[in-house]
Formats: structure tokens, sequence, C-alpha cells
């Protein structure tokens, strides 16, 4: 099954979707103190791995949430979206065991991978996301999910990439994790723009999805700044 996305050119953008942009510009998790501290190489490896550890418990259960969307969804165009992200998180290589193969590159176990309890705020995030998927409309869970946490992916782990390689000697393959999502996210996220903008067809429903990608934009960045006080807690300033 395949899905083509075909961004619109700038001048071809709705009101709504440069709200809806904007709305995940405004408190985007590439700025927080996490993501800085990465991108400028500030973090040890592991530091990395305990990253890992958390990440594993938001998308860990991703298809899940999109697996209660999906079953939520009237519309045929969005189902097979929605059923495409979830066969490309699942299928062949799980994206879950490129993340831990990334944190055995780090110098961790797989069962420390596994074993690491999830700290509040990422409970936090993890658990605001299972709400959305139950218990919102496929229209807003896609507007708190894909546009306000999904598509910010891309954004974060082009920043993070380069310093993995050039300053840690991570290889292409301990770092397959990064690429495949800095690619696969860019397709997500724009058709996750396309399904709110065509399905959130009033002014309240506009509002409704606009006030959810600015929770997911805060719930994610609360999320990192959880990362960087229990890094700062466990090994000193980073």
């Amino acid at each position: 099954m395949s899905i083509t996305i075909t961004p619109p050119a700038q001048e071809e953008k709705t009101p709504f979707r440069l709200q809806l942009e904007a709305a995940v510009a405004g408190k985007h998790s590439q700025a927080s103190p996490f993501s800085v501290a990465w991108s400028e190489g500030r973090l040890q490896k592991d530091h990395f791995a305990f990253w890992v550890a958390q990440h594993l418990h938001y998308v860990g259960h991703f298809s899940e949430w999109l697996g209660a969307m999906f079953a939520d969804c009237p519309h045929k165009d969005a189902r097979d979206f929605l059923l495409q992200n979830m066969w490309e998180e699942e299928m062949g290589t799980p994206h879950t065991e490129l993340l831990i193969h990334f944190g055995e590159a780090c110098g961790w176990t797989r069962d420390q991978i596994l074993s690491t309890p999830a700290l509040p705020t990422t409970n936090g995030l993890r658990y605001w996301c299972e709400t959305l998927a139950k218990s919102h409309d496929f229209v807003g869970a896609s507007a708190a999910l894909i546009v306000g946490l999904e598509s910010q992916t891309p954004g974060i782990y082009i920043r993070q990439l380069p310093p993995l390689r050039e300053k840690y000697g991570f290889t292409t393959d301990e770092t397959i994790f990064f690429d495949v999502h800095i690619s696969s996210d860019v397709v997500h996220g724009e058709r996750g723009y396309q399904i709110v903008e065509k399905y959130a067809d009033t002014p309240a429903e506009k509002q409704r999805c606009l006030d959810l990608v600015h929770q997911a934009t805060e719930m994610r960045w609360m999320y990192m700044d959880g990362l960087h006080r229990e890094l700062v807690r466990r090994y000193g300033e980073v």
C-alpha cells in the first residue's frame, strides 16, 4: 500500500494550515534544553542510552494508539494512512528494535534498556497520548499525535544525527533509527496535516485541533525537560 504525499507550495497553504504549523513551531522540542545539549555535542553515550530507555516507553506504544484511531475512523483515505503508519512501525524490523539497537551501541544491554522505569514526565506523555487516542475522535487525535507530536520528529533528529556520527563515532547502521524517522515522519506529518485540514471543517473544529496541537507540543517539551532534569541530577550539568 502506498500513499503519495505532495507537500503544498507555500502560496497554496491555507490560513488553517499556517496556524497549525505555527502551533507546532511555537513550542518545538528541537529547542528544548535536552535537544540543544544533544545537538551541541554536550551529552555522553550513557545519556543517549537513558534517552533510549525513556523513549521506548513512549514510541513503543505509538502503533497501539494508531490502532485505536483506525478503529474510530470512518474515512477510507485516513484509515489507509493510519494502517500504513502502523505497518511501517511494526513490520520488517520494528522501529522499536532499531531504537534498542542504538541503545545497545551506546553501551547498555537490552535488559537494562527494557527494565529502566519511566520517569513521571515520560509517563505523563505516554498516558496523555493513550487518552487522546482512545477518547477523542480521529480528527482530534490526528491533530495531537500526528501533527503535534510526530511531525516534530524530523526537525529534532536532523539536528541530533550529525553529532552522533561526527563527534561520537556511531556508524550508519547503529543510528539507522534516526535516518528512518527523518524520512518517514516527514511523510507522516504531512499526511496528518492534510487529514486535519480536510476533516476539521468548522471553525469550532479548527480551534479544537489547534488547541490539541498546542497541548501536544507542551507535553513533548515537558517530557524532554524531564529527561534533562534527570540527567543533571544523575551526572551534573550537561
